[in-house]
């Protein structure tokens, strides 16, 4: 290969020189959500394994469940993941169809999605808490 001075040549710029905005946010959170899902995945399993393993083993996994406050506090954030996730999926359809495309339109859709999440998370607790 022929030698083109690679050491004088300009990087290309990257994330530490643009300043943060809520769509370039949105599109990382969308991107961790989806992939820290999986978490959401393997706990459920787990209790799933755990109600067949017997009612002795359910019970226990429940208790720690009910009363560990790490475990409730990775449930909610794991609900509020499957709400933002499911959200930024929405508006994706949305743009598919061209629609909601303009700056300001789209960085509505992005607090929209920030809110929206919030919310459904804390609804989605305060259902299962009362259920």
């Amino acid at each position: 290969m022929a030698d083109v001075n690679r050491g004088n040549r300009p990087l290309s710029p990257h994330l530490q020189i643009y300043k943060p905005h809520i769509l370039m946010v949105s599109s990382i959170l969308i991107r961790i959500t989806g992939n820290g899902s999986t978490v959401g995945i393997v706990m459920v399993l787990w209790w799933l394994l755990a109600a067949a393993a017997g009612p002795e083993t359910y019970e226990a996994h429940m208790a720690w469940l009910t009363h560990f406050w790490l475990a409730k506090l990775v449930w909610f954030g794991l609900i509020w993941a499957l709400w933002y996730h499911m959200l930024g999926g929405i508006r994706h359809l949305i743009w598919d169809e061209a629609v909601g495309l303009e700056l300001e339109t789209a960085e509505k859709l992005g607090w929209g999605i920030v809110i929206g999440s919030v919310v459904g998370a804390v609804l989605t607790a305060i259902i299962l808490l009362i259920v």
